[in-house]
C-alpha cells in the first residue's frame, strides 16, 4: 500500500489509501465477481500484469485483511479468497460500475482493453444451447488490433459443449465471418450499440451461415452491466 498517507482524516481518503495501488480493485472484481483464486489464473485474466506486481499486491491484501493465503500442503497448491472486509465492497463496486455506465462515455470506456482477455471471457459466455447442434466455426477479425492477434476462431463442438478461442487457423470451415473493431466489438458486448447498429452504420460486417447471422443476439453473451438502464450509447459513425 502506499508509503505515504494523504494525510487526512477523511474516511474516503483511507479507502483509497487501501485500495487504489494499481490492480488492487481488478484482483478483488475477478475473485468476487468471477470465482479466480489462483495466482496463475488471476495472471491469465488480468493480462498486463506482472507476475511481481501481482505477487506484491496479494501480499499487500493479506497484510490489509481484504484476502487470506489459504495454502494446501498436501496438494500443493495455494488459493487467495477474499475476505468480508473484500466481500463488503461487493456493493460498492457494482454502483461504481453502473456508474461508468451512465457516465464515461462509450468510446473512452471500451477504447483500450486486452482482446485476448475479453475472447478468454466471451468462450465462456456463449450461449451454446441457441448454437446448431453441430461443429460451428466463427472467425473474427479485428481491424483495429494492434498486437499479434487480430484474428480469432470460436470453435464449438456439441459433443463437448465447450467452446474454444484459437488464434491458429483450424483445419474446419468457417461458418460465420465478423469482421469489425475492437472498439465496435467492445460496445455491442458492454450495452452501448447492438449488432444490427453496428451493421447498419459499417462498423461490423457478418457473412456466412445466415441462420448464425439473424440469431447471434441470441448466442453472442454480453456483459451483465448491459441491461444498466441509462447506458451511454456508441457515438453515431461519421
Amino acid at each position: 500500500m502506499p508509503a505515504k498517507s494523504y494525510g487526512m482524516i477523511c474516511p474516503i481518503s483511507k479507502a483509497c489509501e487501501i485500495l487504489t495501488p494499481r490492480w488492487t480493485i481488478p484482483i478483488l472484481t475477478e475473485m468476487g465477481y468471477n470465482g479466480y483464486t489462483k495466482f496463475t489464473d488471476l495472471k491469465r485474466v488480468l493480462g498486463n500484469i506482472s507476475p511481481a506486481i501481482l505477487s506484491k499486491r496479494l501480499s499487500e491484501m493479506e497484510a490489509v485483511g481484504l484476502i487470506e493465503r489459504i495454502e494446501d500442503k498436501g496438494k500443493g497448491t495455494i488459493d487467495y479468497l477474499p475476505t468480508d472486509k473484500a466481500n463488503a465492497l461487493v456493493p460498492i463496486l457494482d454502483a461504481l460500475a453502473e456508474w461508468t455506465q451512465k457516465h464515461i462515455e462509450a468510446e473512452l470506456a471500451v477504447c483500450s482493453y486486452d482482446l485476448s482477455r475479453l475472447m478468454w471471457y466471451l468462450r465462456q459466455m456463449i450461449v451454446v444451447n441457441e448454437l446448431p447442434r453441430r461443429r460451428v466455426v466463427v472467425r473474427m477479425n479485428f481491424a483495429d488490433e494492434e498486437g499479434p492477434f487480430p484474428v480469432y476462431w470460436l470453435v464449438y463442438e456439441p459433443h463437448s459443449g465447450i467452446v474454444e478461442a484459437c488464434v491458429d487457423v483450424p483445419s474446419f470451415d468457417v461458418d460465420l465471418y465478423i469482421e469489425t473493431t475492437k472498439l465496435s466489438f467492445g460496445a455491442v458486448f458492454y450495452g452501448r450499440t447492438s449488432v444490427a447498429r453496428e451493421v447498419a452504420e459499417g462498423r461490423m460486417f457478418l457473412s456466412g451461415d445466415k441462420v448464425l447471422e439473424r440469431t447471434i443476439d441470441r448466442w453472442m453473451p454480453r456483459a451483465a452491466l448491459a441491461s444498466v438502464e441509462g447506458t451511454l450509447q456508441l457515438a453515431a459513425a461519421e
